[in-house]
């Protein structure tokens, strides 16, 4: 159980080892849309085309921030304490 959870965090956090809120919302988000979907086709519900696309649109753009991330140079500064 201990293997499951240290896998779901690893996968939530960013590069710095921190949890991604891009991520909870783009996993929350995926969720979201498979509900949708699957009370669509079985439920007989009717979801709105304009919610379906908003939400897609959330996980489009956060699959692609959280790429971008890992090609993006880290920014290692060192601050000595100067001002010039």
């Amino acid at each position: 159980m201990n293997g499951i959870k240290a896998t779901i965090k690893e996968m939530m956090s960013d590069v710095d080892g921190q949890v991604s809120s891009k991520r909870l919302v783009t996993i929350l988000c995926v969720i979201l849309m498979a509900t949708g979907f699957l009370a669509n086709l079985f439920g007989g519900y009717k979801i709105d085309e304009f919610i379906f696309n908003a939400i897609m649109y959330i996980v489009i753009a956060g699959l692609g921030f959280t790429g971008l991330e890992k090609f993006a140079p880290k920014n290692i500064t060192k601050d000595d304490g100067s001002n010039g």
